[in-house]
């Protein structure tokens, strides 16, 4: 399986390097080829990280690990195919050789920053995770600002300004964790989870709390928490849409892996109630913010955007109740969301480019000129929000239940209301544009390409999949992960 793990980040980065020497659709079919080799990698891991960590040298999978690298690599193989057929339509409007020097970089920057998102949860250390959340923001800012436009642009640099810093802060956080095991494992130690968790409870308390808080703030900048949320917005809505669909449903996913890890050893060095009552603050804050800004939005990629903030809510809401229920419910809802997201913004940007617009003032009858893009939209819409069958109301469903179990009465109520607020504001505001009015009398009807479709297809079938049965192997490494979360398996692997 160590062999797996190696092959899983060699992929991208052999497939970077053709995909930006490659011309036409070799690139595109080198980077589907990565995409679906390293989702196959990442399944036939599970088995063997179901036992225990696997690893070698400085690379260590573990459970939580594993269902990010799970969420990463199948937004990968989706996103592959969908930029295929996405690219057709932008590279139609350049020159030949223009078009030629977009899609390689294109493509470059797409498979070095899902190499870098497979990269930062294989890692063994605090200091390494850092590494590639850093490097995702250097990648993810270029590709931001692809498009050349003044408003890409503009959000790129306002991204790069608010995640350096907030990255710089989390490397504080990591220095502050490192003197904390210094005073007990020296100073040659390498910050590894085993020995951080192994030593956890001889940890002197006041660096290990400042380093955790410094940790939300910091990786939060890259989560979109509240209130370092507001790069989150304008990037996502202005970046290419197979950008869009990994920053929402992989990057921000990753960035609270890093939060995880810091939980991991805070909860065991001075128990779980600080840290989850820090993460709860964040958490019912950037949900309130989220269900607020979903009730009135004009862009159709920002609307989404701020779905992403909600979702990210409640994973700090979920890690802050600490019962092995809501932290099963946590892992599932980063599966779920990955799906869901996927399949939303996929769907979102064939309806923009089928509509030469994203202000949701403009979109109308959907149905009516491309019903097979807007009905799968809508579907991802409604299991974004959490209705049944879909995967994500099973997981906000045990988060929830496991805020009650956990005592966390009140805090998950308050899950409840910010949920059903933000539920209603992305669901009306969606029916009131795309899924309402007659198209226009001069409209044809055009729907996407099958290259577009097909992936955001696989998303909402993948959603409802894991709605009405999660399978074995995924469901002992869900439960592992809570566990290890819970202080589990402290040192194991």
């Amino acid at each position: 399986m160590t062999g797996c793990l190696i092959a899983l980040l060699l992929i991208p980065l052999a497939a970077a390097g053709l995909s930006a020497t490659l011309r036409g659709w070799a690139g595109h079919a080198v980077t589907i080829a990565a995409g679906l080799a390293s989702c196959a990698l990442v399944a036939s891991m599970w088995t063997s990280v179901g036992r225990g960590a696997i690893g070698v040298g400085f690379l260590r999978v573990d459970a939580v690990s594993m269902v990010f690298l799970l969420g990463t690599s199948f937004l990968y193989a989706v996103v592959a195919v969908y930029t295929a057929g996405y690219l057709r339509a932008e590279l139609a409007q350049r020159t030949p050789r223009a078009g030629l020097r977009y899609q390689r970089r294109f493509l470059l920057g797409i498979n070095l920053f899902v190499w870098a998102m497979l990269f930062a949860p294989s890692v063994n250390g605090l200091a390494l995770v850092w590494v590639g959340v850093e490097v995702t923001t250097i990648v993810s800012a270029v590709l931001v600002a692809i498009d050349d436009t003044e408003a890409a642009a503009e959000a790129a640099w306002k991204y790069v300004l608010i995640a350096s810093c907030g990255l710089g802060i989390a490397l504080l956080a990591t220095i502050f964790m490192y003197y904390a095991g210094a005073q007990v494992l020296g100073e040659s130690y390498d910050l590894s989870f085993p020995q951080l968790l192994a030593h956890a409870g001889q940890l002197p308390a006041t660096p290990v709390r400042l380093a955790f808080v410094l940790a939300v703030i910091g990786f939060g900048t890259k989560v979109g928490l509240f209130p370092v949320h507001t790069w989150l917005p304008d990037a996502h809505a202005e970046a290419p849409t197979p950008l869009s669909a990994l920053l929402s449903g992989s990057l921000l996913a990753v960035s609270f892996y890093a939060i995880l890890r810091f939980y991991q050893v805070t909860a065991a060095a001075v128990g779980a109630g600080f840290a989850g009552g820090v993460l709860l603050v964040f958490g019912v804050l950037t949900l309130l913010l989220a269900a607020l800004y979903l009730l009135d939005q004009r862009n159709l990629k920002r609307l989404l955007a701020y779905s992403s903030v909600e979702h990210m809510g409640i994973l700090a809401i979920g890690v802050s109740f600490g019962n092995p229920i809501a932290l099963f419910g946590v892992m599932l809802h980063v599966l779920v969301h990955a799906a869901g997201k996927g399949g939303a913004f996929l769907s979102a940007g064939a309806i923009v480019q089928g509509f030469g617009t994203k202000r949701l003032a403009r979109i109308h009858g959907a149905f009516e000129r491309m019903p097979w893009t807007a009905s799968v939209f809508v579907i991802a819409i409604f299991a974004l929000c959490g209705m049944p069958p879909f995967g994500i109301f099973r997981s906000e469903f045990l988060v929830i239940q496991g805020g009650f179990s956990a005592h966390h009465t009140a805090s998950a109520a308050l899950l409840v209301v910010l949920v059903t607020g933000a539920f209603i504001g992305l669901a009306a505001t969606t029916t009131r544009s795309v899924a309402s009015g007659p198209a226009d009398a001069t409209s044809t009807r055009h729907e996407a390409n099958a290259l577009m479709v097909v992936p955001a297809v696989a998303c909402v079938l993948a959603l409802l999949l894991i709605g009405v049965w999660v399978p074995g192997p995924v469901a002992t490494v869900l439960h592992n992960a809570a566990f290890e979360l819970t202080g589990g398996g402290h040192g194991a692997g």
